[in-house]
């Protein structure tokens, strides 16, 4: 991408082969919004601009066809992608281009590209192999326009002989974290209710008692005073029961957590890739890497299994399968007899038709040709 000075206006340029595909992306153009002045189409020879009067179909018609529309696409300097631009109006292609805004690049892009435009560069080299592309350039107050390679390339062939090919090793990771899940709780309630009660109480009540006595006696001085007038009074009273209540707090409900911590394993599997070797012998059942071993391992069959009209081939995997053990690098350096029970579990996976019992001496021996260790298995025992 060339560096240019910032702006505001876009161009967006594509070749095709044919005029079908050129109208169908003017008109998609068109329907999506953008201006048909600022749309431009070149073909054999000549630039047209849209009906509307754009600036750009002026420029090239007073500056000369084809040559006037690339100097206002490219300006007055020559470009590097031009010469390719150039070559493909004069082959008979179709080359629009369309002023947008910044904003509007990508939905230009997007429309063009549906209507297999062709890759200007691949084109050129390859003798006439479309394949489809576009290119986009920004122009400035100048009218100067770098066109930037925003070619969209086709998939490369692949070549027909593979002289290497890889086998991916994926091994999964268990990751433990810990996240919140509610178990439970409690919902607290608290409201006022009103309920009945009774009280017993002793009341007093007084009543004034008026009683007339007949009496007999002489009437003295005192009785006769003048002026002696005398009221009395007496009042009753009684006793009226009177209710206060005073709230008092007589309990508490206290609602809070306990938090405790505890130790949980986690228990899971991963899967990984194991990738195992297989050396592959040669048509007279020599194998590879053990060929060196093969004449100790034939002795040794023939002393030991010769006699009972058993055949070397049957037994050849398991040597083989003893000494490619012994240069794994999970049993390098470990004894036989700690590893034994992996190395059945594994042997029966790769020879389902095969016993270990019946091969263990076998592979014992392939295991210790390589360990230096030549005192086979039925030795041991």
């Amino acid at each position: 991408m060339n560096d240019m000075a910032t702006t505001t206006q876009s161009t967006v340029v594509a070749v095709f082969r044919n005029v079908g595909d050129a109208e169908a992306a003017v008109k998609d153009l068109q329907r999506n919004g953008f201006s048909e002045g600022d749309i431009f189409v070149s073909q054999q020879g000549t630039a047209t601009g849209g009906t509307s009067g754009g600036t750009g179909q002026s420029t090239a018609q007073n500056e000369g066809g084809v040559a006037g529309w690339f100097k206002r696409l490219f300006g007055a300097d020559d470009a590097e992608d031009r010469p390719y631009y150039e070559r493909a109006v004069n082959s008979g292609n179709i080359v629009v281009s369309v002023e947008t805004s910044d904003q509007n690049i990508d939905n230009a892009t997007s429309i063009l590209e549906k209507y297999s435009p062709i890759n200007i560069h691949e084109d050129a080299s390859s003798g006439g192999t479309a394949q489809s592309g576009y290119s986009s350039s920004a122009t400035g107050g100048t009218g100067a326009a770098n066109l930037a390679g925003r070619t969209a390339e086709g998939v490369s062939g692949v070549p027909a002989a593979q002289t290497q090919q890889s086998i991916p090793v994926v091994e999964e990771q268990i990751q433990v974290g810990k996240r919140n899940v509610q178990r439970g709780g409690v919902r607290v309630y608290s409201r006022v209710i009103e309920r009945p009660v009774e009280e017993s109480i002793n009341l007093r009540e007084e009543r004034v008692r008026v009683e007339r006595q007949p009496v007999s006696r002489q009437a003295t001085e005192a009785d006769l005073r003048p002026g002696k007038d005398q009221v009395v009074e007496v009042r009753e009273y009684a006793e009226e029961p009177v209710v206060a209540k005073q709230a008092r707090v007589v309990e508490e409900v206290r609602v809070g957590k306990q938090a405790t911590e505890r130790t949980e394993t986690v228990r899971d599997s991963v899967r990984h890739t194991e990738v195992q070797v297989e050396n592959l012998g040669s048509e007279s059942g020599t194998g590879g890497a053990t060929g060196n071993f093969d004449t100790e391992f034939r002795q040794h069959f023939a002393k030991n299994y010769g006699t009972g009209g058993e055949q070397y081939d049957t037994y050849a995997p398991a040597y083989r399968y003893g000494y490619e053990a012994a240069n794994d690098p999970r049993y390098r350096g470990k004894d036989f007899r700690d590893i034994e029970s992996d190395l059945r579990s594994d042997y029966g996976r790769r020879y389902p038709n095969s016993t270990w019992e019946k091969m263990k001496d076998s592979i014992r021996y392939g295991w210790d040709k390589v360990t230096g260790k030549t005192t086979s298995a039925s030795s041991t025992r």
